[in-house]
């Protein structure tokens, strides 16, 4: 039945549609008893209404859901855009933003800033032998640990690579030191890799600040120290002064030059003889390079060794150096006795990298000489970290006939535990040591309990940097047998040393003492001077 033009449900639909149409979709019709068409329309309504409010609660939702994955993404952008992927720390932008900041603060009257620049000086080879997961792990602690060591106003920041920044605002000059040294500590612990362990270390740059500088400048001034720490011999802290940067300046022109060194034919070796204390003969020489510079002239190790290890070059030198030091060894072979050794020094880097031993006996084999001819020395510090792969070398190097030698023992871990455990030849005794054994008899004992300490473990030994006649007798009453130092003679070129082998008549001598192999055993080393 049609309803009537004056039936009230009629006037209820049209309130209906006008509050639906406005926006408010709660407005519902109450159908009637009369169960009729309007009634019908009325229930249409209704279910019209219900669905129009379920459709604009989801719509509520999903804005409010996407406004969420809007923040949320804003904020990703935001740390890809201020933060370091890898570690969290602030990158170099928001580094920026921070240090503006901080010199701000010090232009209104506050403290000027100190900025911290450190460079990690063993990355490279935890790189190069572990794979970059595990330099990703070690940059991942180094962060950890330098959050560890600030103040919570302080800003940790990685400015790429192996290179972080601080910033210590508002700061006295102990503050920054005191946190400065509290980095440099905690980043000589070593790093748990898994089966492995490595050895990060850093070398530390400090800047204080002063009002008026740029946050550009302190950055930079904080980046001139670090490599003065690293030129310094790395693992320390250097405050910045103004004449580093000339120093910085001439340290990178060397990195350049060291390059093309090598191909370019520019690297010498020297020898320093070692010798039998008893009679003085000479029984090996120690191998020790020089730069020969086209403008510089003759460089020495300590000036461009550094530089070498900091630009990557070391390996490349290293094994520059073992090949020259074999041919030289072949080209001697008419004048020398038949066990006479040549000792290289090999780094802790070169150590690491697998290849190391097939490489040795490849240029052994193509000089046609014996193995147990050439003595590798490891520094006594390369050998404590437990380092696989430089275990794993150093096993098979011994094992194909090379002799292996610890130098400077006695400076660092000096234990009889870590000399059992290790595949040794010999010990080379630092000459700090000996400086005071003519005079001092407490020195003397303990230089001896030093001798009795390597001969248990039945290691050979040598001593380094002899000066005088009293040293010598003293080193031989002791039970020591084999030298090196100015005494016997300062590293000399190739003409010179076989002008020495070729008058001193090494074969008769050594025959006459016996060779380091029969009784006690002899180390002869050798490395960079």
């Amino acid at each position: 039945m049609a309803a009537d033009v004056d039936d009230p449900r009629l006037a209820q639909i049209v309130n209906v549609l006008v509050q639906l149409a406005g926006g408010d979709l709660s407005g519902r019709l109450k159908p009637s008893a009369a169960r009729d068409t309007v009634d019908a329309v009325m229930t249409g309504f209704n279910l019209l209404a219900e669905e129009l409010q379920e459709i604009y609660r989801e719509m509520e939702l999903r804005v409010v859901e996407r406004t969420a994955e809007l923040v949320k993404a804003q904020d990703a952008l935001r740390r890809l855009a201020l933060n370091d992927q890898l570690t969290g720390l602030a990158n170099r932008t928001l580094f920026g933003d921070r240090l503006r900041q901080a010199t701000d603060l010090a232009e209104r009257g506050g403290l000027p800033p100190a900025v911290v620049v450190l460079d990690l000086d063993e990355f490279k080879a935890i790189n190069d032998t572990l794979g970059h997961a595990a330099g990703d792990d070690t940059l991942i602690e180094v962060a950890r640990r330098l959050i560890l060591a600030v103040r919570k106003s302080d800003t940790v920041a990685r400015l790429g690579g192996d290179e972080f920044a601080i910033l210590i605002p508002d700061a006295t000059a102990d503050d920054a030191l005191r946190i400065s040294q509290r980095v440099l500590t905690t980043l000589q612990e070593p790093v748990n890799l898994g089966d492995h362990t490595g050895w990060a270390g850093a070398s530390v740059g400090l800047r204080f600040g002063e009002r008026g500088q740029s946050g550009d400048m302190l950055l930079r001034d904080a980046d001139t120290a670090m490599y003065a720490a690293k030129a310094m011999g790395r693992g320390n802290i250097q405050i910045y002064q103004p004449a580093m940067h000339s120093a910085v300046q001439d340290r990178l022109q060397l990195a350049s030059d060291l390059a093309t060194a090598i191909p370019a034919g520019e690297l010498t070796l020297h020898y320093q003889p070692v010798v039998n204390l008893d009679t003085r003969a000479i029984v090996g020489a120690e191998a020790l390079v020089r730069w020969l510079h086209p403008t510089r002239g003759l460089i020495m190790p300590s000036q461009f060794i550094s530089v070498a290890e900091d630009s990557g070059l070391v390996a490349e030198m290293g094994r520059w150096v073992t090949e020259a030091a074999i041919s030289q060894l072949a080209e001697w072979r008419d004048v020398l006795p038949e066990r006479f050794q040549v000792h290289v020094a090999i780094s802790s880097i070169a150590l690491r990298r697998r290849g190391l031993d097939e490489f040795v006996a490849d240029v052994l084999h193509r000089h046609h000489l014996e193995p147990n001819r050439l003595v590798l020395e490891i520094l006594e510090t390369g050998l404590t970290t437990g380092e696989v792969t430089s275990m794993e070398t150093l096993v098979d190097l011994r094992r194909s006939g090379v002799h292996i030698e610890v130098a400077d023992f006695g400076i660092g871990y000096s234990s009889i535990s870590y000399l059992r455990g290790l595949p040794l030849d010999g010990v080379k005794v630092n000459r700090s040591l000996i400086a005071d054994i003519e005079t001092d008899e407490r020195q003397r004992r303990f230089v001896g309990a030093i001798f009795q300490l390597i001969d248990s473990v039945g290691l050979r030994a040598i001593v380094e940097g002899v000066e005088s006649d009293e040293q010598a007798d003293q080193l031989r009453h002791l039970g020591y047998r084999f030298a090196q130092g100015p005494l016997f003679g300062q590293p000399m070129a190739v003409a010179a040393m076989t002008a020495r082998l070729c008058t001193q008549g090494l074969g008769a001598s050594n025959r006459a003492v016996g060779h380091p192999e029969s009784g006690h055993r002899q180390q002869i080393v050798g490395g960079p001077h």
